[in-house]
């Protein structure tokens, strides 16, 4: 009488649920998983090191394109929906086609999934990707670490390499970037908290990383991605909105669930956004969780060159996931190339190579901007042939990285950093010594 079950993910989610729920229940069988949003992951498989003595074989991971078929084939009874930042009506379509093709969909309760810590662990959420949960992560961070705690932080997976190397990943160095062959999405998240002295865990077994990150830490710091719930139960549930897409914070999943969640709601970006807007986020705020405290913050940019910009034709490089399933249609890079004066933005769409046409053919909505993709080693290379193939006089890299630890650029690079700047009367440091007992 075991039950057939299909996983959708997107390489993180996915794994977490099935490791946590799936793994070693004989009421199930997971047959399948399929993948979207990240590329190169159709094809492989969950290894049987993961996936445990029920799965021998490891467990097969298709496109998500090919869901309908492998419902029918397998005989699949449920799917799983396990990824984040998509919209209700995508999700809807999703139930509607697993429906159609005769099996349950399934969505998992936030809380069936996090693991108890046996420290504490505040957990910073986000309504939609690129909402600015980076800043606010490191603002914690430093305020628990002023406080004379100890803190560890966990990021939310980004498994794309071998699984099995990947298990419980520690990052402490450059070198240990290095080692562990990380993509430009995964330094996008590993190298400020490195920079600052912070150690920071990820990898595809969160309950052995939880084991890992409990022994070093006072306080444990979930850094989520997307707009993911925490894979652990947190003691202080910190959510960032974002007031320039106002509204996606209940037309979103899980961003709505967030939202419901948080003990303290962010709202981010108060120098960017109109007042409209910023009404928009509170009310939904108030009638979605009244309980909730909510904390006004601005992300100020700062230049490592500001004369190096003005009035010159500028390549501006923006974080990926922002800009592609997030949505945005800039990011850093293009508002600090229109404060500090830059006579151009140069389109870099007939220059595009390899794998950055089907990106742009994705995401239409980029424009002149160029995500900072790289999965892999083969999108890498692409990148850095697009960049030095644009005719500009500089780079304005809007990542977090330092983007010339990654690829050779021809051309002088100015980076933009941003960092979370309170302005409202509720003080996020007041609510941790409140709620932690600092």
């Amino acid at each position: 009488m075991t039950i057939k079950v299909l996983i959708m993910g997107a390489a993180g989610r996915d794994f977490h649920n099935f490791n946590v729920l799936y793994r070693n229940d004989d009421l199930y069988r997971v047959v399948a998983f399929t993948a979207t949003q990240i590329p190169d992951i159709a094809g492989r498989r969950y290894p049987p090191e993961l996936a445990g003595p029920r799965y021998p074989d490891g467990i097969p991971i298709f496109d998500e394109r090919e869901l309908d078929a492998v419902i029918a084939r397998e005989g699949v009874e449920q799917v799983v929906f396990s990824y984040s930042d998509v919209s209700n009506e995508n999700l809807m379509a999703a139930a509607a086609r697993v429906t159609a093709a005769g099996a349950a969909f399934i969505l998992l309760g936030a809380r069936q999934t996090m693991l108890r810590s046996h420290k504490p662990v505040v957990a910073i959420c986000a309504v939609r990707t690129g909402s600015g949960k980076s800043q606010t992560t490191r603002y914690i961070a430093e305020a628990l670490t002023a406080a004379g705690k100890r803190v560890v932080v966990v990021r939310h997976p980004m498994p794309y390499g071998d699984l099995v190397k990947q298990t419980a990943q520690r990052f402490a160095t450059y070198a240990d970037l290095d080692t562990h062959d990380c993509t430009i999405e995964e330094r996008e998240e590993y190298e400020p908290h490195i920079d600052r002295g912070r150690v920071v865990f990820a990898g595809v077994d969160y309950a052995k990383i939880l084991e890992q990150a409990e022994a070093e830490a006072d306080v444990v710091l979930w850094d989520g991605g997307n707009n993911d719930t925490p894979f652990y139960a947190p003691d202080l549930h910190v959510v960032v909105a974002d007031p320039l897409r106002a509204g996606h914070e209940v037309s979103y999943y899980h961003g709505q669930t967030n939202m419901r969640m948080a003990d303290v709601i962010v709202i981010n970006k108060m120098d960017s956004a109109t007042s409209e807007q910023v009404q928009t986020v509170k009310a939904n705020a108030a009638r979605l969780n009244p309980r909730a405290a909510v904390v006004e913050a601005e992300s100020p940019l700062t230049v490592t060159d500001a004369a190096a910009i003005k009035g010159k034709r500028v390549l501006c490089i923006e974080d990926g996931p922002t800009l592609t399933h997030g949505l945005m249609p800039y990011g850093a890079a293009v508002v600090a190339a229109q404060r500090f004066g830059a006579g151009e933005l140069v389109d870099p769409r007939p220059y595009l190579v390899g794998s950055l046409v089907t990106v742009f053919q994705s995401y239409p909505h980029i424009g002149v901007l160029l995500p900072a993709m790289g999965y892999g080693g083969k999108m890498v290379h692409d990148l850095e042939a697009t960049v030095n193939a644009v005719p500009a006089d500089v780079v304005l890299s809007g990542t977090p990285i330092d983007i010339t630890r990654v690829i050779k650029v021809n051309k002088p690079v100015v980076r933009v950093g941003y960092d979370l700047k309170v302005v409202g009367a509720a003080s996020l440091q007041t609510i941790l010594k409140t709620r932690l007992g600092l």
